[in-house]
């Protein structure tokens, strides 16, 4: 059964085991159709989910209008998030400006057939952009005129988190946690919650190798980013495998399977972990099937950690994974 989290100070009410969707019409991995991805969606809402993350770039607004065609047809209050700038190119600070930005939500109002957008993210914009009031300012504008109900910023790094939230109209952070990414359960969680800001956390399986099912024999495609991004070389290298070496990965990775041997799909169990910290909103897994889906879902029927489990995996972090990653981002 679903369980519900406040997301910081829009009020909305969310699903903990929510639903990304890079891969509706994406290119970052396995690319689904439209049709598959509306009846994903769909399967989702059925099973409690009401709120879907999408972005502008993701399919180039065909997630978007997925995800906005099946939620205008449904009967339930689901609660989408996209994001915006990414689309802009070169992705620098000189060329994020409020009429760009604005350009952009107009797009995606379009997009997803909708007057007011529940909320509008930053996608992931250069540090030097947080220093901006007036990029800030321009989501008080768009809120006044009723296009969004809310805004708040997807980040890279901590420090960039922090200094959004000295904004007093960002009200989520979307940030990178999973076993192997902990750094923001230290201080910034803290903050988020004296501040009531949602958090919302994204890559929470670091690109499957929290399923247990890699190998160093898996054969990733061509397109797949878990292929030309192991070091960053498209994007942020913290997207992909949360920047941990592969081999690295995988060695922790089977510590952990022999932590939880009776557990053949490790992904549950990383969700779970996750949501033990009462600070995060919710959980963003993307799902390329209806297996993947169940597969998240049944995070929230796992038992509670034991003690004992809970200092293995945390030996196993400072052990294998702290060293090399931890002040990266």
């Amino acid at each position: 059964m679903m369980n519900y989290r406040t997301l910081g100070k829009t009020g909305f009410n969310i699903s903990e085991i929510s639903l990304g969707t890079w891969q509706i019409g994406g290119d970052w991995s396995k690319k689904m159709s439209v049709n598959d991805g509306k009846k994903l969606v769909e399967e989702a809402i059925d099973n409690g989910i009401n709120f879907i993350d999408t972005a502008d770039v993701y399919g180039m607004g065909l997630s978007e209008k997925a995800v906005g065609e099946v939620v205008k047809n449904r009967s339930e209050r689901v609660y989408v998030a996209t994001k915006c700038g990414r689309q802009i190119n070169p992705h620098t600070n000189k060329n994020y400006q409020p009429e760009v930005l604005r350009k952009y939500v107009e797009d995606s109002l379009k997009n997803m057939n909708t007057e007011c957008l529940d909320l509008i993210q930053l996608h992931c914009p250069p540090t030097e952009v947080y220093y901006r009031p007036e990029i800030f300012e321009l989501f008080d504008r768009l809120k006044e005129e009723g296009k969004i109900l809310s805004m708040g910023v997807s980040v890279e790094k901590i420090e960039e988190a922090i200094k959004a939230m000295e904004f007093e109209n960002v009200a989520t952070v979307q940030i990178i946690f999973n076993l192997f990414r902990q750094r923001p359960a230290e201080l910034f969680f803290d903050l988020a919650k004296k501040k009531n800001v949602g958090i919302i956390v994204r890559v929470p399986l670091a690109s499957g190798l929290l399923t247990g099912k890699y190998s160093l024999e898996t054969s990733f495609d061509e397109n797949d980013h878990r292929k030309f991004n192991r070091n960053g070389e498209a994007f942020d290298k913290g997207e992909t495998f949360s920047g941990i070496d592969y081999e690295t990965g995988l060695k922790a990775v089977e510590r952990l399977k022999m932590l939880f041997p009776s557990r053949e799909n490790l992904a549950p169990t990383a969700l779970k972990w996750i949501l033990q910290f009462d600070a995060v909103s919710c959980i963003i897994p993307g799902a390329s099937s209806y297996a993947q889906l169940s597969s998240n879902l049944s995070a929230l029927e796992q038992a509670d950690f034991t003690a004992t489990q809970l200092k293995e995996i945390d030996d196993i972090y400072q052990s294998m994974i702290k060293p090399s990653v931890h002040q990266l981002w």
